[in-house]
């Protein structure tokens, strides 16, 4: 299937700027490194809102290896943040990251949120990569820090995505949309289901926007430059969700 493309990355005239946006779960590079640096390059974002990166053995070092590789830098996350990661192209001027270690639950696995402000086209955006629990419970509390997490970031703008193991029906997935935009319902493009990569079946990873960006297309890509469908069933085990969004211009 051949998409018509999403626009590129630009700065209006009007000063808005239109910035590519990826979320892409990536089992820890634990499958086709190779395939997945083609996937990711072929998709040319400019924010990456990353699950499940290294987080063990010279994590950093992979991190950077896939950064370099696909032509961005890390901007934050990794074992620090319990797996949620973020990359950038050279267009985001970085303000500040910090990496948010979420309650632990005993007998679950730790999570966290990988969150930065930047700067593109001078309009500042708050930026938060989430992994959200299996448990019910937890998940919904989990989304709950999202939200309050994106509320204490001070900015008018901000994009939070991620795996949210949880599908549109579900109230995790509800109390993220009841506040934000769900992006692949504003504007579908692509397909919707994301996992598992080999028979997709259900859509449980999303990009998520605050009221005034405008979204001008989200889904999981098809007919990338360079990337068959072989890699995107082998680069990990779901499907990279991407969007491209408009940011009104920074106000004077």
């Amino acid at each position: 299937m051949v998409l018509t493309p999403l626009p590129d990355s630009r700065t209006e005239p009007d000063g808005s700027a239109v910035v590519r946006v990826l979320s892409y779960n990536i089992r820890s590079m634990r499958d086709d490194p190779e395939a997945l640096a083609r996937v990711i390059a072929a998709c040319t974002p400019d924010l990456v809102f990353i699950q499940e990166a290294p987080r063990f053995f010279r994590w950093r070092k992979r991190a950077a290896w896939l950064a370099a590789r696909t032509d961005l830098v890390v901007l934050g996350g990794g074992a620090t943040a319990a797996g949620p990661l973020l990359l950038c192209s050279l267009r985001a001027t970085v303000e500040r990251t910090e990496d948010v270690l979420l309650p632990l639950t005993p007998g679950l696995h730790r999570r966290g949120l990988a969150t930065s402000v930047v700067r593109i086209a001078g309009t500042r955006i708050g930026l938060v990569s989430f992994h959200l629990s299996l448990q019910r419970e937890e998940r919904l509390a989990q989304a709950g820090a999202v939200l309050e997490r994106m509320d204490e970031m001070g900015v008018e703008h901000a994009v939070a995505a991620g795996d949210l193991n949880d599908v549109p029906s579900g109230a995790a997935f509800d109390r993220l949309s009841g506040r934000l935009q769900d992006c692949w319902t504003v504007r579908p493009w692509g397909g919707g289901h994301t996992y598992p990569a080999s028979r997709p079946d259900r859509r449980i990873d999303a990009v998520f926007a605050t009221p005034g960006i405008e979204v001008l297309g989200c889904g999981v890509p098809a007919g990338l430059p360079g990337v068959g469908d072989a890699d995107l069933r082998t680069a990990t085990d779901h499907l990279p969700v991407l969007a491209a969004l408009r940011v009104p211009a920074l106000k004077p």
